[in-house]
């Protein structure tokens, strides 16, 4: 299909709103505007971040339709005012295993947004891609393309040993009724197939980064420009959460400093409610420990860069990802990677070869792997050039903007003969 396509995206948040969803979406829409000259629309909320669906207090965007960066954008109401009547009932089904309490959770977890699914179906497209389960906005995107008789593809993202947000019989009801289902990794598309998807229906894809402006960044002076000096740094850049371990990146700090007194730590991420409990363990250390510890919060994107470069190695010992984007981030830095042997991870991190596995919240094998990498600095700088050179051969945002856009005019010709 060699003309533009008009391509409705739908997702819980878009720029300036924070998350790996939220900048995946919008990275895949500027490419496709960029590279293709396609016409994309993205209805999304108007909150700043997922965690502020069930929460009346946390601030919003404007309502309404803007143009960024070519892509034409809408942000809906989100209701908010359920989540905190929602939340111990939810909470008190799942624990009992109540047959309707996947229903309750969607509702709690949101976004609650009337009118989504009548403006899909009345939106111009030849495509309705939404991402990502488990947030209701799936089922308006599906809904809405169903009733217009247009082909919708879904984008899970799923991180499967989450049974709270995943162990939910609609989601896969969900897929099986769409026209596509996107895994990023092939342990997401094998975890969907055992639930009943069709395999000539899962494509796999991945994830992209633009690896230029981190590769461009003179590590000795990002270090400096932090406060660093010219110690050995160790940092955790990314969504600041209960699930990203860094809880026991913090208490791995001790065991490394007991080594290697000079290494400094980084934490870097937006400020959600998880970031209390953060500055509790830093407040922890004794006053010399605390002294090499940098939390820096809503930094802005292109700031990124810096913040990697700044690295001797990127600990991120995450419980479940469907991808995890840092770790592209980290490679195109040049950086080599600590991971957790858990759900998709193994599938992107290659165990020896460009970063090292750890089990998840094991403390004591994660300050090990880091000391490793610090007093290899030979063995870790070739760690990351492998990443850096897998990253350039498949996950620069051009190249997976293509396999994206292939997926795309595949499932639109099959939507086509089925209908004919």
């Amino acid at each position: 299909m060699d003309r533009p396509l008009r391509i409705l995206h739908v997702v819980q948040g878009y720029a300036p709103a924070v998350g790996g969803t939220e900048r995946v979406i919008q990275r895949l829409s500027e490419e496709l505007v960029s590279q293709f000259g396609d016409d994309v629309t993205v209805f999304t909320s108007d909150c700043y971040s997922a965690e502020a669906f069930p929460r009346p207090s946390h601030p919003r965007l404007p309502v309404g339709s803007e143009t960024r960066t070519g892509v034409s954008v809408r942000r809906f109401h989100v209701i908010r005012s359920l989540g905190p009547l929602l939340q111990p009932v939810q909470d008190a089904a799942f624990r009992l295993g109540l047959p309707f309490n996947q229903f309750l959770r969607t509702w709690y977890a949101g976004p609650i947004i009337p009118g989504l699914t009548d403006a899909v179906r009345r939106t111009p497209a030849d495509v309705v891609v939404a991402s990502s389960f488990p947030l209701r906005h799936m089922y308006q995107a599906l809904r809405g393309a169903r009733r217009a008789g247009r082909p919708c593809i879904l984008i899970g993202g799923m991180h499967p040993e989450d049974r709270w947000g995943y162990d939910r019989a609609m989601i896969h009801r969900a897929i099986r009724q769409a026209d596509l289902y996107v895994a990023y990794t092939g342990f997401e598309a094998q975890h969907v197939v055992a639930r009943g998807a069709d395999l000539e229906r899962v494509d796999v894809i991945g994830l992209g980064v633009d690896p230029e402006p981190f590769a461009a960044v003179d590590p000795i002076e990002a270090k400096r420009s932090l406060g660093f000096g010219d110690h050995p740094v160790l940092g955790f850049i990314g969504q600041l959460g209960v699930h990203k371990g860094v809880d026991t990146l913090l208490e791995a700090m001790p065991a490394i400093w007991a080594r290697r007194p000079e290494t400094r730590l980084l934490i870097a991420g937006s400020h959600t409610e998880f970031a209390r409990q953060i500055e509790h363990r830093v407040a922890q250390y004794d006053s010399d420990a605390r002294r090499k510890v940098v939390v820096k919060y809503d930094f802005e994107e292109d700031e990124k860069p810096r913040l990697f470069g700044a690295l001797d190695a990127f600990v991120y010992p995450s419980g479940y990802e469907s991808f995890g984007v840092a770790f592209l981030e980290a490679w195109s830095a040049g950086k080599p990677v600590i991971g957790c042997r858990n759900g998709a991870v193994p599938d992107v991190v290659r165990d020896g070869q460009d970063g090292i596995l750890v089990p998840f919240r094991d403390a004591e094998a994660l300050a090990a792997a880091a000391l490793s990498l610090l007093e290899n600095s030979e063995w870790a700088r070739g760690m990351g050039g492998i990443g850096l050179d897998r990253v350039r051969a498949r996950h620069a945002w051009p190249l997976v903007a293509r396999r994206f856009r292939e997926s795309y005019v595949r499932t639109i010709a099959r939507h086509a003969e089925m209908r004919s």
